[in-house]
């Protein structure tokens, strides 16, 4: 990185910190982007991968990637150009084009070479998904050099037709395989993930220091930084064993399920708004996140897990939480004004199908829904028989109005409607008597209330428009109000009888609690076709609910239900049953995602045929066969996983290794990734000493600044008034508002709550550092990280840069960082000093003291090592 181009950034972005900080902010900046920066430098140069010469193999090399990238498009099904590249005479014969796609000993000249790696900006291949790896160009390109030698009958590879991929293969339990280091293994995946570094003559990377492992451990179960008593405790007996110790209290506590049910969250596309221009509230939908959190606590099987929320409401033992999980559908936006109603049903449907496939077959079924996919082998009619499945689905609503449902019981359900009775005819009662009353009340003028108001109150319901739907429902409470007080002393004795009634009822059974999910109106769905074009105005072919053909030998059996289709339970238990070889692979690839920010699949929500192969496919398939035999259990899974020594790596690069694996494929370090956005918001709380841990309940609204109000259509209705105490709950109990994402997650690399999101993208911009530096959020916790420390360790600066860096880094500063921050701190307090002095006011020089601490505590926020885990 260019040091003038820093500077350069760095004179830039001093204009927009505010005034009365601006010069200890200048220098708090230029310390925490000058590490970093140079932290960069030594990185860009440490991971240059050097020139290897060592012969490339076809069959390990090169097969693999054109099978993955490259023959979706130019196999044996599909040639694209006409140009095949699964067979050799095809590859020297070309395409359209008339020229060879490689020309052996050549790289230079070959089309292939030239269209992967981007020399021509017009044909850029893949055209889709991920750009192949420097990596990989450089394979293709030692290959062609050295002649491109392609044996005449190459090794036959799972994946080749798309009858043989190997995610639709069963899951096999394979043999731990036997490693020559017997003393680095803990665990079995130890075994396969050293199996393939020894084929290479590779060794693992050494163990990760100690303290680092254990800041990893617990940003990676919690979210949250180890106390520095927690550390002292570690410390006293840092072995293999005492770890295991600290891995088994982080999963019991609760703070484990607000941590991992974020994961889950961000697959399900969570969100408390409908979006789109109105984007209403979701009514109740919070109760949906704290059933996540409570059954990743409860440890609440996988197998479970699923079924709940696809047919808790189809289960013979239904309950409160049962339907609550299936809020699971109820999720995605929704257009409260669609332009065409029937079109809008199906675009709902698509919805739940497309999600559905990708959380737990990992599958893109949603592109089959105007035709066959282009990839994979399932077709439109695979597509709408799983639309069959969900066609019953029924969103409640009054036109614009979204309703929630109660919760219980079938049997409680059933009574609180059956109580509904009588109280819905004395209400009726009531109205008629008061019918008079009321038109002539609201003629009256004397309401204040709008006109478009009065005009939709005054039609009888039932002749409502849709618009005058929406006034009726906002303005009925207030109204209510209103005639509450102005009504005649008559008609209030004539209605009081019949309201003590009311009450009475109530009082013998009382409302049951109020969710959020779609239902089943009855238990025979409509009739599902093949939609031509996915267009719902063009029915062709009937179809009955069913799984993809390609994943069954034979369909499952659907049979009829009383209150419901049992369609969904019928999928569900498909869905976890021996028979379906995706749902167990695909949800511990997405924990080992978890764990080390690239899953063992790094397409998580693709194991099709355009989705990447696993990098280490049999220890897939053992982890997969494993969690099953184990009773699909979450903390077992994290117990293997934290206790192997392939997890405990360091993260130490090795320059020979990282030329010709640089984006560690093999597992030969522990990987590079930042902390989500939650994490490290939740660490600063932690460290300030300001989290809240009030946990479950409605959702708290996190501090927007002004600026960011004012651009929404509806300001003053926007976003609740802020509150410190509520707002210092951890992260993933704040208001995901679709229009109006809180700005420091959004700039974070939030996910996209629109959609099934399978890994958050993570970008290194600018207004991620005005953020960290700038925001009020941090400038807020470093104030209050600043007065902890001088509670905690008092004046001495010394004891505070101490105590600053193990509550924050969960370590010692050097001597080196000791004697830079205590220089920081004198400089800044005498800077404040002078500028308060050149403003012909007063500072007290424990004023600049504190005033200079809260700057280093905002610097150390700003730590590349305050937002990795280690």
């Amino acid at each position: 990185m260019n040091p003038l181009k820093v500077r350069k950034t760095l004179l830039r972005w001093r204009c927009l910190i505010p005034e009365p900080m601006k010069r200890a902010a200048w220098m708090g900046m230029t310390l925490v982007l000058g590490t970093a920066c140079l932290a960069l430098s030594q990185g860009e140069k440490r991971q240059q991968p050097a020139s290897v010469g060592a012969g490339v193999d076809f069959v390990r090399d090169i097969q693999p990637i054109l099978e993955t990238r490259c023959t979706v498009c130019h196999g044996s099904q599909t040639q694209m150009s006409e140009l095949r590249l699964d067979r050799k005479e095809s590859v020297l014969k070309g395409g359209l084009s008339g020229k060879p796609a490689i020309v052996p000993g050549q790289s230079s000249a070959s089309l292939l070479i030239r269209y992967v790696s981007g020399v021509d900006p017009k044909i850029v291949m893949p055209p889709n998904g991920e750009r192949l790896t420097p990596a990989q160009i450089e394979l293709l390109r030692r290959w062609i050099d050295q002649g491109a030698i392609w044996p005449e009958a190459p090794q036959a590879h799972a994946g080749q037709t798309s009858q043989g991929h190997w995610a639709f293969q069963p899951i096999r339990r394979p043999e731990v395989p036997a490693v020559n280091r017997t003393d680095w293994v803990r665990t079995p995946i130890d075994n396969f993930v050293l199996a393939q570094l020894e084929k290479r003559g590779w060794t693992p990377s050494p163990h990760a220091d100690s303290r680092a492992l254990l800041r990893r451990v617990y940003l990676d179960l919690i979210g949250l930084p180890p106390t520095p008593t927690e550390q002292e405790l570690f410390w006293k007996n840092p072995t293999a064993e005492s770890l295991d110790a600290v891995v088994d209290d982080l999963l019991s506590r609760s703070s484990y399920g607000e941590r991992w049910a974020r994961h889950w969250l961000d697959l399900v596309r969570y969100a408390e708004t409908n979006g789109y221009e109105r984007d209403s509230v979701k009514p109740f939908v919070w109760r949906y996140r704290d059933y996540v959190i409570q059954s990743f606590n409860n440890d609440k099987p996988y197998d479970q897990f699923v079924v709940e929320q696809l047919a808790g409401d189809e289960l013979p033992d239904s309950s409160a939480e049962t339907l609550i999980a299936t809020g699971f559908y109820r999720l995605s936006p929704w257009d409260e004004e669609p332009a065409d109603k029937l079109q809008d049903q199906f675009d709902q449907l698509d919805d739940v199908v497309s999600t559905t496939s990708q959380v737990f077959l990992g599958l893109t079924l949603g592109c089959a829904r105007c035709h066959d996919h282009k990839f994979d082998p399932l077709t439109a009619r695979d597509y709408y028989r799983m639309v069959a499945v969900f066609r019953g689905l029924d969103r409640p609503r009054e036109g614009r109005i979204e309703l929630d449902l109660p919760l219980g019981t079938a049997a409680e359900v059933d009574a609180e409607a059956r109580r509904d009775k009588p109280i819905g005819e004395l209400k009726k009662q009531i109205a008629g008597i008061e019918a008079a009353f009321r038109t002539e009340f609201l003629k009256s003028g004397k309401t204040g209330l709008p006109p478009e108001a009065l005009e939709a109150l005054l039609v009888e319901p039932k002749n409502r428009t849709e618009v005058q739907m929406v006034y009726a429902q906002a303005f009925q409470a207030s109204f209510d109000k209103l005639v509450a007080a102005a009504l005649p002393a008559e008609l209030r004795e004539r209605t009081a009888p019949l309201h003590q009634k009311i009450e009475a009822i109530r009082r013998s059974h009382p409302d049951l609690p109020r969710g959020y999910f779609l239902h089943e109106k009855g238990s025979t769905p409509p009739a599902t076709c093949v939609l031509s074009r996915g267009q719902a105005s063009q029915p062709g072919e009937g179809v009955t609910p069913g799984m993809p053909a390609v994943l069954v030998d034979r369909e499952p059996e659907f049979p009829a239900g009383n209150r419901t289709s049992l369609r969904r339970l019928t999928l569900a238990k498909w869905l976890i049953s021996p028979e379906n070889p995706l749902t167990a692979r695909v949800i511990v690839n997405r924990v080992w995602q978890s764990h080390f920010g690239q899953g063992l699949v790094r397409t998580p929500s693709d194991f099709g045929r355009i989705g990447e192969r696993p990098t280490h496919p049999e220890l897939l398939d053992w982890l997969a066969s494993w969690f099953v035999k184990e009773g699909w259990s979450f903390k077992k899974l994290h117990r293997l996983i934290l206790a192997s020594n392939t997890y405990r790596m360091s993260k130490q690069w090795n320059a020979e290794h990282g030329a010709q694996d640089p984006e560690n494929r093999l597992l030969w370090r522990f990987p590079n990734h930042r902390l989500e956005v939650e994490a490290i918001r939740d660490s600063m709380l932690a460290v300030s000493g300001q989290l809240n841990r009030k946990m479950y309940g409605p959702s708290m609204y996190p501090y927007i600044p002004e600026a960011a109000l004012q651009s929404h259509k509806e300001p003053e209705k926007a976003w609740h008034a802020f509150n410190e105490e509520e707002a210092s709950r951890r992260t993933i109990y704040a208001h995901i508002k679709r229009s109006l994402v809180v700005p420091m997650l959004e700039v974070m690399d939030f996910c996209d709550t629109t959609r099934s999101s399978a890994s958050r993208l993570v970008t290194s911009v600018a207004p991620q550092a005005l953020t960290l530096f700038n925001g009020e959020d941090v400038n807020r916790q470093a104030r209050h990280f600043a007065r902890r420390l001088v509670n905690d360790v008092g004046s001495d600066p010394r004891k505070q840069i101490d105590r600053a860096y193990r509550l924050a880094l969960c370590r010692p500063p050097s001597a080196s960082e000791q004697a830079t921050m205590l220089q920081f701190l004198d400089e800044t307090a005498r800077s404040l000093t002078r500028e308060v002095e050149a403003a012909r006011d007063a500072l007290a020089p424990q004023d600049a003291r504190q005033k200079a601490l809260e700057q280093m505590c905002r610097a150390i926020f700003n730590l590349n090592e305050f937002v990795y885990a280690d």
